[in-house]
């Protein structure tokens, strides 16, 4: 049975086209839901059928959404009508700032075209072609041709004229058909023959061809071969050799030109209505927690405040207004587009939703269930009502009951809810909200993520002093961070999972996040045997360890861990280190001894004075407690990147 068929697959696009039913051709089958030919490609084709492949780019969805958005603010905006020599979109891509751009987004596409520099259309369909397995070993050729135009040469001076336009490197497909009829005289359709046998990697149906290159088919069809046109048979040999080993993965031009006005229209949206066209981009990947993420982040960072879920302002997908990025409340789990669309239509209709109990009567009939009121409490998009959280999860069998007429009425239920006023208003009971910590968890579970804020934001300052790297920093693809650079992580440890080794010691791999993103950590088992008991999932833990890139991503070679209730005592074994750069700063010394007295503590503290090229510690050493407040204290007459920890040393001296 080796290499027979294991099973019917269907092509993914490929679409079958014929005069009359196709059941008059060849027969056919249902593959699940699907009628497809019980006949391959290749038969079908020498059987005299068209096949097309129809591809769906999700990319188009993303353009058409933001065009719409856009039109809303500027009615006679097009994607069809935008420049497309835009100085601004080039510079966005020749920076490689190209997250969320068409088949830009790669780290090894950004480091081509941060070298590449594109200045127009052709540049992008070159990339777009060069960047795949075959051409990929001409792009330090094409780039340096690019740039130094003087040192592009040819095999042959008839090459010239079909070469000039991609620097003397072959990137096309049409370029091999071109090549073939100009050096020896192929029709367009002995061409394109030449050229679907070198992609199908027909090894002996190439050699034949290379003889009809050289020296000629013999026919009466015009195709003399290379050497009658001039070519010398060694020139022609390579030229061929060239052909063939590009040509197995080759784009042909069409397809690249096609691809590149999608990535320059998807780059021009991002630069210049960003707001817009992230937002479009989210919704479409709103099922893609990690994707999802990165995007808010670029969001975040670009000054865009992102919105927490919100059933009065929120639609199923993300929306952009007014410098606000509103959440999209089909990344909520357990919540269908459908109910969606209807809350939203009942708010239009009925206005805005005034209270708790208000939106379980109203949106009760239209499907909502306890599980989905439960999920939408979770996620905070509830909080713009009357009640807290813990008021809303407590009240929640109770109030569904009672609006769907359910056996549990609210009557007599005086525990949960206040008195029942004549009008049938039910009131729930005051209860404190829970803790941050816990509604933080509560955003995490329903969505992915953590929304209103993030469990290590109160430590920023720790961050800070300790000089920690964010994970969004180390896993960006142009991170100055090189393979083996030593790193400082303050982050949650996401999920643990075991592994024994083969010599029967244990190890793990995590998976860690901060505010910024998630990578892997790796704990070696000697590391394991001291540690063990930190790596607890949602646990906050202090890693140091040496990076280690990948295709990939990024992961940490972790050398120690330390839990939160370590950091206080590990603060108190350092020695804040306050860098003064010149005489000016002498002020600072006054201000840190007037805080010592305010914030004492068992941390020994030094202030070293940089000055005249030597250091000079301050003595006595002042006593301080290493708190947030301290530090933000500190912050006001020190700037933070001159504030930070250093081992404590005999002597005092660094």
């Amino acid at each position: 049975v080796e290499g027979m068929p294991r099973h019917a697959s269907t092509h993914a696009a490929g679409v079958v086209i014929a005069a009359s039913p196709v059941s008059d051709y060849v027969p056919l089958q249902k593959n699940d839901d699907t009628i497809v030919t019980q006949y391959t490609m290749t038969v079908l084709e020498r059987l005299g059928l068209l096949k097309m492949d129809f591809l769906g780019l999700r990319n188009l969805t993303i353009i058409r959404d933001a065009e719409r958005a856009i039109q809303a603010q500027d009615p006679d905006f097009t994607v069809a009508g935008i420049p497309l020599d835009d100085a601004a979109t080039y510079a966005l891509i020749a920076r490689g700032d190209t997250a969320g751009v068409f088949q830009l987004e790669s780290g090894g596409m950004k480091n081509f075209l941060t070298k590449l520099r594109p200045e127009n259309m052709e540049d992008i369909i070159a990339a777009l072609a060069l960047y795949r397995p075959g051409p990929m070993d001409s792009i330090p050729t094409y780039i340096r041709n690019r740039h130094h135009r003087g040192e592009v040469t040819y095999l042959h001076p008839l090459l010239e004229d079909i070469l000039d336009v991609t620097y003397g490197c072959i990137v096309y497909q049409e370029q091999v058909m071109q090549i073939c009829r100009k050096l020896a005289g192929y029709s367009y359709g002995r061409a394109d023959l030449v050229r679907r046998a070198m992609a199908k990697k027909k090894h002996e149906e190439m050699e034949r061809e290379r003889q009809v290159f050289l020296y000629g088919s013999g026919k009466e069809d015009g195709c003399v071969g290379a050497i009658a046109n001039g070519v010398p048979e060694e020139t022609a040999n390579r030229i061929f050799d060239q052909m063939e080993s590009f040509a197995s993965y080759a784009f042909n031009k069409s397809h690249a030109a096609a691809y590149a006005l999608v990535a320059y229209q998807t780059a021009y949206l991002k630069c210049h209505y960003f707001g817009e066209y992230m937002a479009a981009l989210m919704t479409s990947v709103i099922a893609d927690t990690p994707k999802l993420l990165s995007y808010l982040e670029a969001c975040r960072s670009a000054g865009i405040h992102v919105c927490p879920p919100d059933v009065n302002t929120g639609a199923w997908g993300f929306s952009y207004r007014g410098g606000n990025m509103i959440f999209g409340l089909l990344a909520i789990r357990g919540l269908g587009k459908g109910l969606i669309d209807r809350m939203t239509e009942e708010r239009r209709r009925k206005g805005r939703f005034t209270g708790y109990v208000d939106f379980c009567r109203r949106m009760a009939p239209h499907g909502m269930n306890k599980r989905t009121l439960e999920s939408l409490v979770n996620a905070g998009a509830l909080d713009c009502l009357d009640c807290n959280r813990r008021q809303m999860l407590h009240s929640l069998e109770e109030v569904m009951d009672a609006v769907t007429g359910g056996e549990t009425a609210l009557e007599g239920q005086m525990s949960l809810f206040g008195e029942t006023d004549p009008g049938g208003d039910l009131r729930i009971a005051p209860a404190p909200e829970f803790e941050l910590s816990r509604l933080l968890q509560m955003e995490k579970n329903a969505t992915g993520m953590y929304i209103s804020g993030h469990p290590l934001d109160g430590l920023q300052w720790m961050h800070a002093l300790l000089h920690c790297t964010d994970i969004a920093a180390i896993c960006r693809e142009n991170s100055p961070l090189p393979d083996g650079a030593p790193v400082k992580l303050l982050c949650m440890v996401q999920e643990v999972k075991r592994h024994r080794t083969r010599k029967g010691e244990d190890m793990a791999f995590l998976i860690l996040e901060d505010a910024g993103g998630t990578m892997e950590g790796v704990v070696f088992p000697k590391l394991m045997t001291l540690t063990a008991g930190r790596l607890v999932q949602g646990n906050l833990v202090y890693l140091t360890g040496r990076l280690s890139r990948k295709e990939d991503g990024a992961s940490l070679l972790c050398e120690s861990i330390r839990e939160e209730a370590e950091l206080p005592q590990m603060l108190g074994q350092m020695q804040l280190c306050v860098k003064i750069r010149d005489q000016n700063d002498m002020q600072a010394l006054g201000e840190l001894r007037r805080l010592a007295l305010r914030y004492p503590g068992d941390t020994e503290t030094v202030l070293y004075l940089t000055a005249h090229r030597r250091y000079a510690a301050c003595r006595p050493p002042l006593r301080l407690g290493l708190t947030q407040a301290l530090y933000e204290e500190l912050c006001r007459f020190v700037a933070p990147e001159r504030l930070g920890c250093i081992p404590h040393l005999p002597g005092g001296q660094p």
